[in-house]
């Protein structure tokens, strides 16, 4: 089972006591906040929830699957989440 936005804006709006407005507000504040971060290389710490760090990926050679050439790809960013200990926990004990 997985949550979409708005089960998890109910959700989260239920275990607050907030308005489902305001959940959403918070949820889209939260999302404008680690895009602005992280696309500066600043990385986002939540103490026992996550990590999230912008990484860079080296230029390599690859293979075009329908043709099989050999295909230059770009240098370019990626995302890494680490879970912290508290969320490590509380999946480690279900």
């Amino acid at each position: 089972m997985s949550l979409n936005r708005t089960e998890l804006i109910a959700k989260i709006a239920e275990e607050s006591g907030l308005t489902k407005t305001d959940a959403d507000k918070a949820i889209s504040g939260l999302q404008a906040v680690l895009i602005d971060s992280l696309s500066k290389g600043e990385a986002v710490k939540i103490t026992g929830l996550m990590s999230i760090e912008r990484t860079e990926r080296a230029a390599r050679k690859g293979r075009n699957p329908r043709t099989g050439e050999e295909i230059q790809i770009p240098a370019g960013y990626g995302v890494k989440i680490s879970a912290g200990s508290t969320l490590k926990k509380a999946v480690s004990n279900k």
